[in-house]
């Protein structure tokens, strides 16, 4: 991403996406969470592939954007293994998680026009 302004710009598009769906689950009050084993699974592939990205860079801001993607899925991995989470629980981590997708969002845009230029 520090490299290359085209990652900055598609990690911000893909960040603000998943912003504004975890938004219209708040404002539509949708508090559930499913606990599907595929789902974990899922969130378990994508756990090992942020950690290996971030531990393969040198660039302190994508260093920050994969720990914030990777607070994101922990969270989600959390809750998805949770079966007793209540319905509070549900909506205060939904407003979490908007916060860290459109924080991830912003982080990533710190990466654009400024390729070549990466700090380690």
């Amino acid at each position: 991403m520090c490299r290359t302004s085209l990652w900055g710009v598609a990690g911000f598009l893909g960040c603000a996406y998943f912003a504004w769906i975890s938004y219209g689950h708040i404002t539509s009050n949708e508090f559930d969470w499913p606990h599907d084993l595929w789902l974990g699974i899922t969130y378990l592939v994508w756990i090992v592939l942020l950690g290996t990205l971030a531990l393969d860079t040198r660039c302190l801001r994508e260093r920050l954007f994969f720990g914030l993607l990777l607070t994101n899925f922990f969270i989600g991995l959390g809750l998805t293994f949770w079966s007793g989470v209540t319905e509070p629980d549900v909506r205060t981590a939904r407003i979490a998680t908007c916060a860290l997708w459109a924080l991830a969002a912003a982080v990533s845009l710190t990466t654009v026009g400024r390729a070549g230029k990466s700090q380690k």
